[in-house]
C-alpha cells in the first residue's frame, strides 16, 4: 500500500498537465477574482459644465477630483457636446453647475446643480451619482458652519439610456456576448480536435482542399447556426426583457457577424494547437470563461482593476463587442463612435485566422 501511494504521487508529480490543473489554475482563479472583483469606484472620467466659474464651484470642483473617485475628462463653459461624448463612451458622468453659482449662494437662494450619469451600467452610475452627491454635501454643509446659514446644495440627477436603472439593461448585452463567445469558440474548438481523434484529419491533409478551404468550410456552417442563435437572443432581450433597440438594426446585425467569425476563429486556432477534444474543451473552457466573465467588464469596471489586468483586458474580444452592443442597443449610437472597437475585432479575426491556417502549413510540411 505504501509503495501504490508512492507510485500514485509520483505519476502525479511527472504529469505536467495534472500540475497546472491542481496548482496553476487555481492560482490564476484566485488571482483573477481577489484582483478584478472590486466594485468600488475610481477613476471615473467625468465632465464638468461651468458656465460662470467662481470661488465655490471651483472648490467643489476640487472636492470631486481629490476624492480620488473621478478624474476630470474636459471642463467646459457649455454643455453641447455632452451627448456626444456619452455615445462615445469618453465620460461616466457630467456635472453642469448654474450660472452665478455663487451669487445666488450667497444670497440665501438654492444654486441648481445638476448630475448627469451613464445608466447603460446602472450600478455604476448609482454610485457616480451618490459619491458626487455626498462630496457636494458635505462641501456645503461644512461652508455653513463658517458662514452665514446659507441653503443646502441638492443636487438634481439624470439617467441617460437607463432612466428606471433597470440591471437587465446591463446583463443582457453582457449575457448574448459571453453566450456567443462561449458557444461558437467551443463548437469549433472541438471540430479539428475530433478530427485528430478520429484519424480522418491526414484524410482532410491529403485531400486536395487548401489548409485555408478547410478552414473555410469548417466555420461556415457554425456562422450560419450561430447567426441564428444570436438573432434568437436579441429578440428575446427585445420582447422579453424589454431592453431597446435605439440603433441600426443592420448594423448590429453586421457587427454580431463579425464577433461571431472571431469567436469561430478563435475556436478554431485552439483545436489546431490540441491533440483531442478533451484538451480543447479545458482549454476554451479556461481560457475563454473566466477571463470573458471577469475581464470584459460585463460585471466589473476594468477602470478598478489593477493596470496589469486593465492591459490583460485589452486581449479580450468579448470587451469591445460588449461596447458595441450598448452603443447600438441603448445609446443608438452610429458607427463614428465605435469604428475603433470594430476595427479592434477586424484585426483580432485576422490574427487567430491566419495563425490557423498557419497551423495547417506546418502540419502540411
Amino acid at each position: 500500500m505504501k509503495g501504490f501511494v508512492i507510485k500514485e504521487f509520483l505519476h502525479i508529480f511527472r504529469d505536467k498537465r495534472t500540475m497546472v490543473i491542481l496548482f496553476g489554475m487555481p492560482l490564476i482563479q484566485v488571482l483573477l477574482f481577489g484582483f478584478a472583483i472590486n466594485t468600488d469606484i475610481k477613476d471615473a472620467w467625468i465632465s464638468v459644465v461651468d458656465p460662470s466659474p467662481d470661488q465655490v464651484t471651483l472648490a467643489i470642483r476640487d472636492k470631486l477630483f481629490a476624492s480620488g473617485y473621478f478624474r476630470e475628462a474636459e471642463m467646459s463653459f457649455s454643455p453641447t457636446g455632452i451627448e456626444e461624448q456619452f455615445r462615445q463612451g469618453k465620460i461616466k458622468m457630467v456635472v453642469i453647475f448654474e450660472t452665478g453659482f455663487e451669487k445666488k449662494l450667497m444670497k440665501g437662494e438654492q444654486p441648481a446643480v445638476q448630475l448627469i450619469a451613464d445608466a447603460s451600467d446602472p450600478n455604476t452610475a448609482r454610485l457616480l451619482v451618490n459619491y458626487a452627491n455626498g462630496i457636494i454635501n458635505s462641501y456645503t454643509t461644512a461652508l455653513n458652519n463658517t458662514t452665514e446659514y446659507l441653503p443646502l446644495v441638492v443636487p438634481e440627477t439624470r439617467m441617460m439610456y437607463n432612466p428606471s436603472l433597470k440591471s437587465v439593461f446591463m446583463f443582457v448585452p453582457g449575457i448574448i456576448t459571453i453566450l456567443l463567445m462561449l458557444v461558437s469558440a467551443m463548437m469549433t474548438s472541438i471540430s479539428i480536435a475530433r478530427e485528430k481523434e478520429t484519424g480522418t484529419m491526414e484524410v482532410l491533409l491529403v485531400s486536395p482542399l487548401k489548409p485555408h478551404q478547410i478552414i473555410i468550410g469548417k466555420v461556415m456552417p457554425y456562422v450560419l447556426l450561430s447567426f441564428i442563435n444570436a438573432v434568437i437572443i436579441l429578440v428575446m432581450s427585445y420582447f422579453v426583457f424589454k431592453v431597446p433597440m435605439q440603433g441600426n438594426l443592420i448594423l448590429l446585425l453586421l457587427e454580431t457577424i463579425l464577433f461571431i467569425i472571431l469567436a469561430l476563429s478563435l475556436g478554431m486556432f485552439i483545436s489546431t494547437v490540441s491533440n483531442n477534444q478533451q484538451t480543447a474543451m479545458m482549454l476554451s473552457m479556461f481560457a475563454l470563461m473566466l477571463p470573458t466573465i471577469l475581464l470584459s467588464g460585463f460585471i466589473f469596471p476594468i477602470e478598478n482593476m489593477p493596470d496589469i489586468l486593465q492591459w490583460l483586458s485589452i486581449l479580450m474580444p468579448p470587451r469591445w463587442f460588449i461596447v458595441i452592443l450598448k452603443s447600438i442597443m441603448l445609446k443608438g449610437s452610429g458607427l463614428l463612435s465605435f469604428w475603433k472597437e470594430t476595427l479592434i475585432l477586424l484585426g483580432m479575426t485576422a490574427v487567430f485566422i491566419l495563425a490557423s491556417v498557419l497551423k495547417f502549413k506546418v502540419r502540411l510540411n
